[in-house]
Order: C-alpha cells, then structure tokens, then sequence
C-alpha cells in the first residue's frame, strides 16, 4: 500500500503531519514525533512581536555608552548572545538534524517588514519549508476588507522574496471571498495553503462578569468549514492544501482526504493522546484504505470534492438539510 504524498513539493511518507505545538518544541519531542510516524513536524511559530522586541533591545544593548566609546559599537553584548530567536534558530538546527523527516520553520505575522528576513534564517538553520501563519483579525472592526486581504499578499511577497525553499500560508476562514483570497495568495507564489488557522475563543463569565481569552483543543465539529474550502479549492489553485482542525480519528484523516487534502496535520489528538497516538491514526488510515480497496493515498485524494462531480449544496440543498434537521422534531 502507497501512502506516499507531495506537500510544497516534499515527498512524504504519508499524509499525516503534526502541526505547531508543544510536542515539537524540542529536538526530543520532534524525534518522538518522527519514530511514531508522522511525515512533517511544523516547529512552533516565531511572532513578528517578538522578534520586534529583540532586535529593538539589540538595538539599544548596542548603542549604550558608544557616545563615550565609539569602540563600544563593535561590541556584541553578552546578553544578547543565548537571547530568544537564538534558543528558536537551535531548535531548527538540531530538530533537522535529528530526524529523516522535513522540519518546517514557522513564523507568525500579520505586517511585511525587516522582521520577516528572519525566514531565511530558518532556511539557513535547516529548515525544509516555511509555514507562514497569518493570525490577523484587525483592531478596528471597520477596516476595509481589502487592507486585510493585502496585509496578507504583501506579508507572503515578502517572505517568499527571502528564501527558496517552499512557502505555506496558514491563513484564518474570516475573508469576504476564502476562494478568491486562496487564489491571491496561490498567484503570489505560495506552495501551500493549510485551512485553517484557530483564533482565540472568548468567553464571558455572568456570574463575575470577566471576560477571557485562550485555545481550547479543536474537536471534529470544527472539520466542517475547512472540509467544505478544501473541496472547493481542489483543482482551482496550483498550490498544496494541508488540512488542519478536527483530526481526531483515523476517519478524520480520511475524510479530508477525500475532499482533497494533499496533507492533514493534527495537533489536538497528539495533545490528548500523546506523540505515539500518530501511529494509531496511520494505522487505522490504511485499514480504512484497504476496506475501501484502495491502493494508494492518491486514489483517495479529491474523490469527493467538488471537482470530483459533488456539487457543493446550495440554497436547495440549504433547505433540504433544515427539513431532513427539523424532522425529528415533528
């Protein structure tokens, strides 16, 4: 059985990827990760504001005291030398040495700028592709969609114009038109799409009226909107698409299979289940492979998208689903 697939032009050994999380923060976590089977590991991002705050503070380490000794300026702080994009930059380093599989370098951004050269040295540390994870919702609920839209082209010109290696966009359901945003992004010389990003939940507590912000683990409910893009984009953009958002189960991963994912990343399960729970999941993809009769991951791929002869319910179907919903209620 083949379950071999392309990502940004990667072969992989399968389609199952671990997305961006604490299980990758380590050289020893990725290595656990790549014995359990998975074929990628998405390192944790590095944000834009961090690294903002870094290179002002190297900024001024620098500049303090060189009004009274101009040698100062050829002096590199001690400070500065284990400072945080280092301790990042290692962790690419030794987590691609560790291991056979490709390490992806991630930056989390939402404005072009000096920041995003940093992806070149991930690429230079060893990383085999840069995943670009645009966390933007903007501050003023009245911004122009287009400046948001933008935002993003630009932010992905930029990182593309710093390193050769393959470019994904991790990008967030909330545009005007997700389509025609993909199709922008695809034409600027993205590799990849991965549909899509998770923004913080906000809740509201009655009882102390305080308002709270965090990441909950997703659940296979959230599968239903990057499902239905993924099946709508296969065949309409060049690019990869990685799926993330509602892996669960082996079903799971095979179900955006055959919307049309190249790829589906995961990062909940492993949480729950811990790094060796990815073999479970290839596991049970090839039993379902072979209970189906198929031969090859390819086989499977877009089979169901809406390419594939499933149109994608419109108004009728919208009026089917709340009949066939309310029936039970009758």
């Amino acid at each position: 059985m083949d379950l071999t697939t392309t990502y940004l032009g990667l072969k992989l050994r399968n389609p199952l990827v671990a997305s961006a999380g604490p299980l990758a923060s380590t050289a020893d976590g990725v290595r656990r990760l790549a014995d359990a089977g998975v074929a990628a590991v998405v390192l944790p991002s590095l944000f834009e504001e961090q690294l903002r705050r870094e290179a002002e503070r190297d900024f001024r380490l620098a500049m303090a005291g060189t009004d009274s000794y101009p040698e100062a300026l050829s002096y590199l702080p001690e400070a500065a030398v284990d400072a945080w994009p280092h301790h990042d930059l290692r962790l690419v380093e030794e987590a691609a040495e560790a291991v056979a599989i490709p390490v992806i370098g991630s930056l989390n951004g939402v404005s072009p700028g000096g920041w995003t050269g940093y992806a070149k040295a991930m690429q230079d540390a060893g990383a085999a592709a840069i995943e670009l994870n645009v966390y933007y919702l903007a501050d003023d609920p009245l911004s122009p969609a287009r400046h948001a839209e933008q935002r993003c082209v630009e932010l992905l010109a930029a990182v593309r114009a710093a390193v050769h290696i393959p470019v994904a966009v991790k990008i967030g359901p909330y545009f005007s038109s997700p389509g025609e945003m993909a199709r922008m992004l695809d034409l600027t010389g993205a590799d990849g799409l991965v549909l899509f990003n998770r923004f913080m939940q906000t809740r509201i507590d009655p009882e102390t009226f305080t308002v709270s912000t965090g990441f909950e683990l997703s659940s296979p409910g959230e599968a239903a909107l990057p499902l239905a893009w993924i099946s709508r984009l296969r065949g309409k953009v060049r690019c990869s698409l990685a799926a993330t958002t509602g892996v669960e189960t082996a079903a799971d991963v095979a179900a955006y299979l055959l919307a049309g994912a190249d790829v589906v990343m995961t990062t909940s399960a492993l949480l729950r289940h811990g790094a060796g729970y990815a073999a479970e999941l290839l596991d049970g993809l090839a039993a379902w492979m072979t209970r189906k009769g198929f031969d090859s991951v390819a086989d499977a791929r877009g089979l169901l998208s809406a390419q594939a002869g499933l149109p994608m319910p419109g108004r009728s179907g919208y009026l089917l689903a709340i009949r066939q919903a309310t029936r039970a209620f009758d």
